[in-house]
């Protein structure tokens, strides 16, 4: 079937009309369970009730006013943020490369106030991913991504990931600031160890530069805490937020303390749509459920029994299943076999996962999810884990017999 849209995806040949909780639905009917959830995004699964009667509601009344007359929902929205948070302001946008590009600016302005504007390098990580914007890509790094685009946007020192030395070697008179992910997504799940992120704080203090992390995977409940920082203690000078802030409605922040904040004054940033009526109704009706009683313990402990189940499949195919990796509901499984394989078997045991770096397999499941879909997920891997040793099995039989 022919599509006028740009062909920048390789999209699979399967829509969805309709969603509930943790489940999509064909227009024939098929249920699929979704452990994409729109690459971490629908927080709170499809069609919750809760974000529905915000988004209806507010559709009612106003849907764009621009940023040049207050948002009360806004207001209201950084306000709890602060509150649930290190940060003393919030600046909404559209999406997690916008609040990239927000937080890189906010990084050199900061440089640029205190009198040093030759501070405007970002020290990154290899295996990083921070968005699709030019100087987002150039802060990811991958050749992959930048290849045709011309010369990568100037200020960006990549150094291998959790190599403290290289950190320290790149740090230089023109550094601005640190950028992590505290566990990197598209980089295979990869979790950070909370000593190297104390180590980077350290260093930050030391050498008066700015700590960012990247938690637009991270953010909103994802990792059993509302920020992903807080389970390692390690406080950073700006944020990025987006993916989960929404539970699907398109948003994105960066958050920052006071004085990280001081050079952006009127006129320094802005947005035609970033925080708009409709935003951040839904993203306060987000929260509301985030935070309330008994929510982030339900994620905690239903990560644990996934990680435990999923532990049992790594030791019964340990030639399919290479590591098991997690943060709360942020799960990966590096592959034996190629990771394109898992994700096609996966899909016809109608469950929905993507693929990540480091031939990894993401599990994102909703926040909602209950033993019913932990149990359906885990038969599905097992069942898809024993075809694909089958098939890798064959060849080696094969070569031996003959």
């Amino acid at each position: 079937m022919s599509s006028h849209l740009l062909p920048t995806y390789a999209r699979v040949d399967l829509a969805f009309e309709r969603g509930e909780g943790a489940w999509l639905y064909t227009a024939s009917g098929e249920r699929y369970l979704d452990f994409t959830s729109g690459v971490a995004v629908n927080a709170l699964g499809h069609a919750h009730p809760k974000l529905v009667a915000a988004l209806t509601e507010q559709a009612r009344k106003v849907w764009h006013v621009s940023n040049l007359y207050r948002v009360p929902g806004a207001e209201r929205l950084a306000e709890r943020l602060c509150a649930a948070s290190f940060a003393d302001f919030v600046f909404f946008c559209n999406s997690g490369t916008e609040a990239i590009e927000g937080a890189i600016k906010m990084a050199r302005k900061y440089h640029a106030v205190s009198g040093r504007p030759e501070r405007f390098h970002i020290i990154t990580f290899e295996g990083a991913f921070h968005g699709r914007t030019l100087a987002a890509l150039s802060a990811t790094g991958n050749k992959k991504y930048l290849d045709g685009f011309g010369p990568p946007v100037e200020g960006f020192d990549q150094v291998p990931y959790n190599n403290l030395d290289a950190v320290k070697n790149a740090i230089g008179p023109a550094t601005a600031a640190i950028m992590i992910e505290p566990v990197m997504g598209e980089g295979g799940v990869r979790v950070v160890p909370h000593g190297f992120l104390k180590a980077l704080r350290e260093l930050c203090d030391k050498h008066g530069l700015l700590l960012i992390f990247d938690e637009i995977q991270t953010g909103i409940g994802r990792t059993g805490e509302v920020f992903a920082y807080q389970i390692s203690g390690v406080e950073p000078d700006i944020m990025t937020l987006a993916k989960a802030l929404g539970g699907g409605f398109p948003i994105g922040a960066f958050l920052a303390t006071a004085e990280a904040a001081k050079g952006m004054t009127a006129g320094t940033h802005g947005s035609t749509f970033g925080g708009n009526p409709l935003a951040v109704a839904v993203a306060n009706a987000v929260l509301d459920e985030v935070t309330a009683d008994g929510f982030l313990d339900k994620i905690r402990k239903n990560a644990l029994l996934l990680k435990q189940r999923l532990a049992e499949l790594k030791d019964r195919h340990s030639s399919v299943i290479a590591e098991v990796r997690s943060e709360g509901l942020l799960m990966g499984l590096r592959m034996v076999p190629p990771v394109g394989e898992m994700v096609d078997e996966l899909r016809a045991e109608k469950l929905i996962a993507p693929a990540a770096g480091d031939n990894v397999v993401r599990l994102l499941p909703p926040l909602i999810i209950g033993e019913e879909e932990i149990a359906y997920a885990v038969n599905a891997i097992d069942r898809a884990c024993t075809r694909l040793a089958q098939l890798h099995a064959r060849p080696a039989k094969q070569e031996a017999a003959s």
